[in-house]
């Protein structure tokens, strides 16, 4: 067991590039932002939940629903500089990255994050996949697909279809999950990193820790989870939301 506080910071960026405060868009009277921290909460590992957000707006849709919110600077050029500008004001000893734009990732999922870091000493950060056999999917640039070794740590992502199968013999794959576990003190470390070569091409900031040499464990979740990155992507989850039974319930 950890020693200090485990906490969920959910990075949540008022003007996103693609879709225009998309957190705050309603779901039958629910802001989206909300089943994110919801989920958060109902995960069994996590302590406290935090928003670290760029814009009062936000601060003020979080506290509007009973939810911590912490005000960041505007300046941050990703999500993980925000929640470790959040990880420098706590005394945590694990933090969980649960972006705000997935209301679908499931409790378990953010306690298997937590575990892993529990499991193993040597483990500073870590994520979360699903392996799925979905062709249309397998090659939309915007799902990140991922390879492991067979120790579970990862040997690279990619918005391309990896991998390759030359002779046809599966379609199956490893879908990448947005959510990070990390361990307080790599987390600020890892945030004062200049940009990677391969992040920059991919636009995926894991790849950064690749690229200097650390490693990631993944672990195999079944469940999936849908990132809201459009708005035909806010119409599928919102569909789901509804056919799940979320919609109008309380999930504190």
């Amino acid at each position: 067991m950890f020693k200090g506080e485990t906490v969920c910071v959910i990075p949540a960026r008022l003007e996103s590039t693609r879709f225009p405060k998309k957190l705050l868009q309603i779901i039958e009277g629910k802001p989206l932002l909300q089943f994110v921290y919801e989920n958060a909460k109902k995960a069994k590992k996590i302590e406290r939940v935090i928003v670290a957000c760029d814009h009062e707006a936000i601060k003020e849709c979080v506290e509007s629903f009973g939810g911590e919110a912490m005000l960041t600077s505007r300046n941050h050029t990703n999500g993980t500089e925000r929640i470790a500008e959040v990880a420098e004001r706590l005394s945590c000893e694990v933090v969980v990255n649960l972006q705000g734009d997935e209301p679908l990732m499931h409790a378990d999922v953010v306690d298997q994050v937590v575990a892993v870091l529990q499991k193993d000493a040597t483990c500073d950060m870590s994520t979360a996949c699903i392996s799925k056999s979905d062709p249309e999917e397998f090659l939309n640039p915007n799902v990140v697909k991922l390879t492991k070794d067979k120790n579970g740590w990862a040997l690279y992502f990619s918005r391309a279809p990896i991998p390759h199968d030359r002779d046809g013999r599966t379609n199956r794959y490893f879908k990448h999950l947005g959510i990070y576990g990390y361990r307080r003190q790599f987390l600020i470390q890892f945030s004062t990193l200049a940009p990677s070569v391969l992040e920059q091409r991919e636009k995926l900031e894991q790849l950064r820790a690749l690229e200097n040499g650390y490693r990631i464990k993944v672990v195999e979740t079944v469940h999936d989870s849908i990132g809201v990155d459009t708005e035909a992507d806010f119409k599928l989850v919102k569909e789901k939301l509804i056919s799940l039974g979320r919609v109008g319930a309380s999930h504190a």
